[in-house]
């Protein structure tokens, strides 16, 4: 059963599904800029930063007791392959918006992972229903190499925007750079406009 399918978000951008300079595959494959971390249940913590009226913390199992939804996504890597129909079930970023009131000189997201690895995006980027914080693919617990126990998708971006192993949402007034983006990769990641690289 899905809730949502935001297949058609393409359309939003052009008439095809699948973005200029990529490849259809029915695999999974994994990249991330360190292996994958290891992680304690027990120790586990997910918070909420920055300029909000509310920060929050939740523990694993507090995390897993807020609403969820299951959708269909399609999922894009900027290194130049696409996964159509990927299902996903976790909570909604507008969901933790909402509980942290967010501030209204809030303009930027920065996203930290338990490897290190951070992403940035516009707010109003990530104030839509399709971007993610996953904690199952396709009904089962998110695997430890695509990013679990818990990930951010964002299926009208690039991957590397969906930080694997999410631990920290960081609300801020100034625009911040994340790993890759430090590193040359686009700021805005559009798949369809191809933008993989920074033009800056």
């Amino acid at each position: 059963m899905v809730d949502r399918d935001a297949t058609s978000i393409y359309e939003e951008f052009g008439d095809e599904r699948l973005p200029p300079g990529q490849r259809r595959t029915e695999r999974f494959p994994v990249l991330s800029k360190s292996g994958t971390p290891s992680w304690d249940v027990d120790a586990w913590e997910f918070t909420v930063t920055g300029a909000v009226e509310n920060e929050l913390s939740y523990s694993w199992d507090e995390f897993n007791d807020l609403p969820r939804e299951t959708q269909r996504q399609d999922f894009h890597c900027v290194t130049g392959w696409s996964r159509f129909d990927t299902k996903f079930t976790g909570v909604t970023f507008p969901t933790i918006a909402k509980r942290a009131a967010v501030l209204d000189d809030a303009e930027h997201v920065l996203f930290h992972a338990l490897d290190g690895y951070t992403t940035n995006l516009p707010l109003d980027e990530c104030q839509r229903d399709e971007v993610l914080f996953a904690l199952e693919l396709e009904g089962q617990p998110l695997p430890s190499e695509h990013g679990g126990p818990l990930r951010v998708v964002t299926p009208q971006l690039y991957a590397y925007k969906g930080a694997k192993w999410v631990t920290r949402v960081e609300f801020l007034a100034e625009p911040k750079r994340g790993y890759w983006e430090k590193r040359g990769y686009s700021n805005t990641a559009n798949p369809w406009n191809e933008e993989r690289y920074s033009t800056l």
